[in-house]
């Protein structure tokens, strides 16, 4: 049991975990799990740790077939200039491993903003917290237990 899982299970949420086998070789997480599981690229959300030019971190959930616009992640989140974080820095500060970063249940929780195009879908899936794992939920239960804004922030 991960922590997003208890998160999502805490909140009383509808959801379902799939699980499959991750390949380490693997280049894209998000895709990899939209294969495995026979899922639409554009159904899987890959969430992303960012860090603004202030040096604070925040987390930015696009599809898993596209890519984070910075720039429109930084308007998004109202700062000049955002980058990729650090990978280490992001896995200390939100407690999972890169391509098992969850949006929920983080150490400590960041500003998230979750791509519109979440909000045109019946279901989205997310990292449950490792790789191998998703979380399979209802867009405004996702951004509701993630206290996410929602902006076009994918490219």
């Amino acid at each position: 049991m991960t922590p997003a899982i208890r998160a999502a299970e805490a909140a009383k949420l509808s959801f379902r975990v799939l699980e499959y086998v991750h390949d380490p070789a693997a280049e894209s997480y998000g895709l990899e799990a939209a294969e495995a599981l026979g899922l639409e690229p554009r159904e899987v959300f890959k969430t992303l740790v960012v860090q603004t030019d202030a040096g604070k971190l925040a987390v930015g959930v696009v599809p898993a077939c596209t890519q984070l616009d910075l720039k429109a992640m930084a308007s998004a989140l109202g700062v000049k200039r955002v980058a990729l974080a650090d990978p280490q820095l992001a896995e200390r500060t939100t407690g999972y491993v890169v391509g098992g970063i969850s949006p929920l249940g983080q150490r400590k929780a960041l500003p998230t903003v979750v791509d519109q195009s979440a909000a045109a879908l019946g279901t989205v899936y997310v990292s449950a917290g490792r790789r191998g794992l998703e979380i399979a939920l209802a867009p405004s239960d996702l951004v509701r237990l993630s206290r996410a804004t929602v902006a076009a922030i994918a490219r």
